[in-house]
């Protein structure tokens, strides 16, 4: 199918490219013999728009949803576009979400290529009230799941063992299982005193994307989890950051994270047995005389 509306395919899975794989086609351009794409180009009518362009592919037999940049595109607010994709991956019944995406340190203890694997988030964000409206009490405790996560972890370890030795002059990759994401708005970076807020609230690195998709993934009962490339340093921390930099991380190490994101595919447990179903309950504000949910 090529751009035109359609029924949504069923799918495991959805995996939410961002910037570390932009510049590839993925997975295409990976050539990993597990991999079979079945429609490379499909967009779905959804109550908030026309969805942004989706691939869909097996790899060894599981069935993946994925779509560039988190869904964001021209014209378009990143809140639909973010309710656009969830909607689509409701329809698909996706049970696991894995993300990718760049962010700044915070942490002066993080180098550029560092991997991280959040645990935790800070919002302060004024993308609120960005749901589907579904009638549910969401719990955001152990926001991203752990078995998720562990499977990112397990994939980028392999990865960067692999890589020790093979890039004369530069820093190894380091991965680190955990972390506090603080998530700004967007589109333009955080200033420096901005960043020094966030760093007194305990953040470690700063982006863009992990919300609202965190929340919607919670909404539709999905798990979700993110691995995230440390692309600059925030502003006043270590050093400024350079555009050059984000050029080569951005083209430079697309491959690389790509291939990282089929291995995590691949160690995703067959059956779920995290704790991240139980965290979302009925409301319990419903208007009895109307029956209508708040």
């Amino acid at each position: 199918m090529a751009d035109t509306p359609g029924i949504v395919p069923r799918a495991e899975i959805l995996l939410i490219g961002g910037s570390s794989t932009f510049s590839l086609r993925f997975p295409e351009d990976l050539a990993d013999p597990g991999v079979r794409v079945l429609e490379p180009r499909l967009v779905f009518d959804t109550p908030y728009g026309p969805s942004p362009r989706l691939s869909l592919f097996e790899l060894d037999g599981r069935r993946v949803l994925t779509v560039k940049m988190h869904g964001w595109r021209s014209g378009i607010t990143r809140a639909d576009a973010s309710r656009q994709l969830f909607w689509v991956a409701q329809q698909a019944g996706v049970t696991r979400v894995l993300a990718e995406g760049g962010v700044g340190s915070i942490s002066r203890l993080l180098e550029l290529r560092d991997l991280v694997i959040p645990d935790d988030y800070i919002d302060v964000s004024v993308r609120k009230d960005v749901g589907l409206g579904g009638p549910y009490l969401l719990s955001m405790r152990d926001p991203l799941c752990p078995d998720l996560r562990r499977a990112l972890a397990d994939a980028a370890v392999a990865a960067a063992l692999a890589e020790l030795g093979a890039r004369p002059g530069r820093l190894p990759r380091r991965v680190f299982t955990r972390g506090v994401y603080a998530n700004t708005d967007g589109r333009h970076f955080e200033s420096r005193a901005e960043v020094q807020m966030l760093a007194r609230a305990g953040a470690d690195v700063v982006g863009q994307s992990l919300c609202p998709e965190v929340y919607l993934a919670r909404e539709i009962g999905a798990c979700y989890a993110g691995i995230h490339m440390v692309v600059n340093y925030a502003e006043g921390v270590v050093a400024d950051w350079r555009h050059e930099d984000l050029k080569d991380l951005f083209y430079g190490e697309a491959a690389a994270i790509g291939r990282i994101l089929l291995d995590a595919l691949r160690r995703i447990p067959a059956e779920r047995a995290c704790a991240c179903p139980s965290f979302r309950h009925p409301t319990l504000l419903v208007d009895r005389e109307e029956g209508d949910t708040c």
